[in-house]
């Protein structure tokens, strides 16, 4: 299969994918809360021609699938964008800046989304250079999860989407981030590990109410939450091979109602990263019996919600093939080995059922000082790298449904009576 004249075809959509990405960005929405954005997606992907399935997702139904059916068998491969913002305050000063204050996105996600509608729409007018079926999976909610209210479990759109069986009959799958640590033009691949283990966790103390003046009578939830706070900070210098890559962090807490009774209730929201399922499990149970024995010793009680994360690792096949789609859209020296990070992706819960690749494409702009990282309320990228990251879905599916169609047809040759060779 030749995809030379297909991605030429994505050149033209340069203008029409910076509208899309700037439309998203202005109008950004969090977690599972995403129904414009959605709107948006099916009704492009109905406009491509593809099957679409709104409302995707066993608990939360926010995401949407595209289905587009090649002229010919073959595999089925899986690409994936998120589609949600962060809980920030943008502060880019760009015209196209986020009009819900304290919503942004400054992950880059918006950049996903229309990167990937870019490919089904050229994707789908190349439809008959197809052996196979490409799935088109636009997930909510990668940035952060909503407890259950059946089970307690913490969701992220990740595990939403795969309970409701969007995996089923994929043979691969492939998705990407911006990322403003290399320059756009450039795309980055992690050998095997790529992110870490990702978990987040709640610990709530539960103390008894009382008057300042008399502390001997209540339970001090606000001295529980600083004594956990030290506690597992220290204990993360000395249970982890200081060679073991890990870190915790913590990033809210919330505590009492006045400022003049004693707090009876406390609670601490974080994260913790790691590589290996030991170093995972070790920090759980510290966290635990941490919290259980420092609520034990102030008279109180505790409880703790932990989603624990998954290691993010790249299929050596799947890898392979997303390192030759590189080759063709950014030149051989336009792709990098990575080394593994401590940021987390919940992908990887596509990957853990499904061999799979995760790219970083690079996005920062030339000569542009400061380079504020994702996350940031000045993040930015540079648009160029919309067309790129279209190419790069689209090249994938390329190398991927056309390795089996050349596998095909070296098998039935291979088939063919000796006579065909011999006495043509």
């Amino acid at each position: 299969m030749d995809s030379a004249p297909i991605l030429a075809y994505i050149d033209t959509l340069k203008e029409e994918l910076t509208w899309i990405r700037r439309d998203i960005h202005q109008h950004p929405e969090v977690l599972f809360d995403v129904p414009r954005t959605a709107d948006m997606v099916a009704e492009l992907l109905e406009q491509y021609g593809l099957e679409v399935q709104r409302q995707v997702g066993r608990h939360f139904g926010s995401g949407v699938v595209g289905l587009l059916r090649g002229s010919g068998e073959g595999r089925m491969v899986l690409l994936r964008a998120d589609m949600d913002a962060l809980p920030i305050q943008e502060e880019t000063g760009a015209a196209y800046s986020s009009r819900h204050a304290g919503i942004m996105h400054a992950c880059g996600h918006d950049a996903h989304t229309a990167m990937l509608l870019g490919a089904a729409k050229a994707l789908s007018r190349f439809r008959n250079e197809l052996h196979g079926t490409v799935k088109f999976v636009f997930q909510p909610a990668e940035e952060g999860t909503r407890q259950l209210e059946s089970d307690g479990r913490l969701i992220s759109g990740g595990r939403d989407m795969i309970e409701a069986g969007i995996l089923e009959g994929v043979d691969m799958s492939f998705a990407m981030h911006v990322w403003p640590d290399l320059p756009a033009g450039t795309l980055g691949l992690h050998k095997k590990e790529a992110m870490a283990a990702s978990s987040h966790f709640t610990v709530r103390f539960h103390g008894v109410s009382g008057h300042h003046s008399s502390p001997h009578l209540a339970a001090d939830a606000i001295l529980m939450a600083a004594q956990f706070i030290n506690e597992i900070k220290l204990a993360m210098t000395t249970m982890v091979d200081p060679l073991e890559p890990a870190v915790l962090s913590f990033g809210t807490l919330n505590a009492g109602t006045v400022l003049n009774a004693i707090a009876d209730h406390s609670e601490i929201k974080g994260s913790f990263r790691a590589f290996h399922p030991d170093v995972v499990d070790r920090i759980t149970h510290k966290i635990q019996k941490t919290a259980e024995l420092i609520a034990l010793q102030h008279g109180g009680t505790s409880e703790v919600i932990q989603r624990t994360g998954t290691l993010l690792s790249n299929d050596s096949h799947v890898r392979q093939l997303a390192e030759q789609a590189g080759h063709v859209v950014f030149g051989k020296s336009g792709v990098q080995e990575l080394r593994p990070i401590l940021a987390g992706e919940d992908f990887a819960l596509y990957t853990e059922q499904v061999p799979g690749t995760f790219a970083f494409l690079g996005s920062s702009r030339d000569g542009c000082h400061p380079i504020y990282p994702i996350h940031h309320s000045k993040f930015e990228l540079d648009e160029s790298i919309l067309t790129l990251g279209a190419k790069l879905h689209v090249q994938f599916v390329f190398e991927a449904l056309g390795e089996e169609q050349e596998e095909r047809e070296v098998a039935f040759t291979a088939a063919l009576p000796f006579e065909r060779y011999v006495n043509p």
